[in-house]
Order: C-alpha cells, then sequence, then structure tokens
C-alpha cells in the first residue's frame, strides 16, 4: 500500500483553469445569444404540439414534449456552467436531428404539413445552435494551444 497522496482532480491546477477559459468563452456575447436561442428553441419544442395542433397525437407529443425540455435544460446549463457542462454539448445537435426525423420514426403518427414544418425547423435550428455551442469550446482549445 502506498501513502503518496494525491490532489484530486476536480482541484487540478490544469482542469481550473481550463474551466475558467471555458467560462470565459460562454460569457461571450455571441454564446449568450446562442444558448438564449436554443433555450428559446427547446421551449417551443416542447410546446410546439399545442402551438401547431397536434397534441392528438400522442406520441409524437410526448417525444416533442421531452426532446425539447431536454433541449431547454442544456441550453440552461450551458448558459450558467459552461465550464462544467461543455461534455455534453454534443447532445444539443443529436436532438435537434431527431426533432427532425421523429415525425417519420415516431410510430402511430397521422402526419401533416404544418407537424413536419414545424419539427423541421426547430430541429434544424437546435442543431445549427448545438453545433454553434460545441464549436465555441473547439476553438477555445486551438487558441489556447
Amino acid at each position: 500500500m502506498s501513502s503518496s497522496t494525491h490532489i484530486p482532480i476536480h482541484t487540478h491546477p490544469d482542469i481550473v483553469a481550463l474551466r475558467q477559459r471555458y467560462d470565459q468563452a460562454a460569457e461571450q456575447p455571441t454564446a449568450q445569444v446562442a444558448d438564449g436561442l436554443m433555450l428559446l428553441s427547446g421551449l417551443y419544442g416542447a410546446a410546439s404540439a399545442w402551438i401547431i395542433g397536434f397534441a392528438d397525437q400522442t406520441s409524437l407529443t410526448m417525444s416533442n414534449l421531452i426532446a425539447g425540455l431536454a433541449v431547454a435544460l442544456l441550453a440552461a446549463a450551458f448558459g450558467s456552467a459552461y465550464g462544467r457542462t461543455h461534455g455534453m454539448t454534443f447532445v444539443a445537435p443529436v436532438l435537434g436531428i431527431w426533432l427532425i426525423i421523429s415525425p417519420w420514426l415516431v410510430t402511430d403518427v397521422t402526419t401533416s404539413t404544418a407537424m413536419i414544418w414545424s419539427n423541421v425547423v426547430v430541429g434544424a435550428v437546435v442543431c445549427v445552435l448545438g453545433l454553434a455551442t460545441a464549436a465555441m469550446g473547439t476553438d477555445l482549445l486551438r487558441r489556447s494551444s
């Protein structure tokens, strides 16, 4: 048994410095706009079944509600603690793609033009904003090395 002392990883100087750089990047106006728009897009995605009028399509309504709320929660997390949540940025574009393709993949759905357009547009917006949020972290890494 060794008696050496180890520094906990969450207090390691490199981790602390990297989180500070991520948090500084999140304070930029462009990042704040992207996070705010992603939050609004997620809330719209969650409520779109009632806004557009396909709430009777229960399976798609639940899919949009869950995906939209997940996007909104991710956006809130990115906006408040990007230094700790940047590792989850890949989830937002995946949820955006799910919103785009879900009208065709979710079972027991009678699609309408408004439903499809709503999902495709909100999914594309979430996907683009998610990619922008993820790119914010990679641009930061390139500049720091």
